[in-house]
């Protein structure tokens, strides 16, 4: 089973583009059953909280799927993020929860995660990954 961690910017992009890459991962390849979805507390707390942000709410956030994508996650606990840097704090969670569950990184913002700080995590953008899937 192939376990991803979606950055929020994934979910967001996949509610406001669903013919973008982050919409067809979502919609073709994780509630398909394709891909597992490894979230924790931490990362589901931003999920909920940002696509509940007014500026959203024009695309009609949050989008329906959000809910089912939180059910059928792979769950673990909020991992030690002391291992973990970036140059925005608020991705440390992303990068540790990847890191822990051996699942590879999907975010729209790669200079978040440089190399010097993934600590083995394969990070891809959207559109890298999807390409990866397809060509599996």
């Amino acid at each position: 089973m192939r376990l991803a961690v979606l950055d929020t910017n994934v979910i967001v992009s996949a509610g406001i583009k669903p013919d973008g890459a982050p919409a067809k991962i979502l919609l073709d390849w994780v509630l398909e059953g394709q891909v597992q979805v490894v979230t924790s507390p931490a990362v589901m707390a931003e999920y909920r909280e940002v696509v509940r942000r007014p500026k959203f709410h024009r695309y009609g956030f949050p989008p329906i799927w959000l809910e089912f994508l939180i059910e059928e996650s792979l769950w673990l606990a909020d991992p030690e993020s002391r291992v973990h840097t970036c140059p925005d704090p608020k991705d440390v969670p992303f990068l540790a929860l990847a890191h822990a569950a051996g699942a590879w990184l999907v975010t729209g913002n790669l200079r978040h995660f440089p190399e010097t700080v993934r600590n083995g995590v394969t990070v891809l953008s959207p559109t890298d990954y999807l390409a990866h899937l397809v060509g599996d």
